[in-house]
């Protein structure tokens, strides 16, 4: 059974995660903590297979224990369960160590996915989240006052070149496009006509061929 560490400075909140979590789910919530010390201090009593942390947080935030956790800890997956989705917060705790970036509006069955997706080495990132992250990756983040359509042109043939060196099929192209533009699974599907576990089939593949496991990562590899 997946054993979870619940880390918010909200005692509500706990409470409701621990039983969506073990009753909806089906997880073992092995310990709840409201700041980063106590974290800490739980993880030597009890080491689990996945941390849902808060970044703002009273003493030591989420942030700075995305960092300790991923030095000391470094089989424990991280996922941050926040309402911030700022550029700064999703890259520093992104590149600190966190598996999977989720927003406390995301509801109960996108939590429990991407706990899911976590232990499998999946990292699962909210729509807003994405859309977020694409943004700063993607054209937009060329200043369009200074920037040019021959930047942007480069920008897309290079992510072509890197599709063909991978081997894609041309649906396979379809979907990495789509994953680049900060589509979710779902949206993906209803775009293309197909199922949302024929889209899961072709991530899958395309991880593979990538050889890539986290959703950020492919992005920030495609956009270059």
């Amino acid at each position: 059974m997946i054993e979870i560490l619940l880390v918010d400075d909200e005692p509500l909140l706990l409470e409701s995660l621990e039983i969506v979590l073990t009753v909806k789910g089906g997880f073992s919530v092995c310990g709840t903590a409201g700041n980063g010390v106590e974290a800490l201090q739980r993880l030597k009593e009890k080491c689990p297979d996945v941390m849902l942390i808060d970044l703002n947080m009273p003493g030591m935030g989420g942030i700075e224990l995305i960092k300790k956790v991923k030095e000391g800890y470094p089989s424990v997956k991280m996922i941050v369960l926040t309402t911030f989705y700022d550029e700064k917060n999703i890259t520093e705790a992104l590149s600190n160590g966190a598996s999977g970036y989720i927003l406390k509006d995301s509801g109960k069955d996108a939590i429990i996915e991407a706990v899911n997706q976590a232990v499998k080495g999946v990292g699962i990132l909210d729509a807003k989240v994405m859309q977020k992250l694409t943004g700063m990756l993607g054209a937009d983040s060329f200043n369009t006052e200074h920037g040019s359509r021959h930047e942007q042109t480069e920008m897309s043939e290079t992510m072509e070149t890197r599709m063909e060196k991978a081997g894609l099929t041309d649906r396979e192209k379809e979907i990495a496009r789509l994953i680049a533009e900060g589509c979710t699974n779902t949206q993906i599907a209803s775009i293309l006509f197909i199922t949302e576990g024929t889209v899961k089939n072709y991530v899958s593949i395309i991880y593979d061929k990538f050889d890539i496991r986290d959703r950020a990562k492919l992005v920030v590899y495609l956009k270059g």
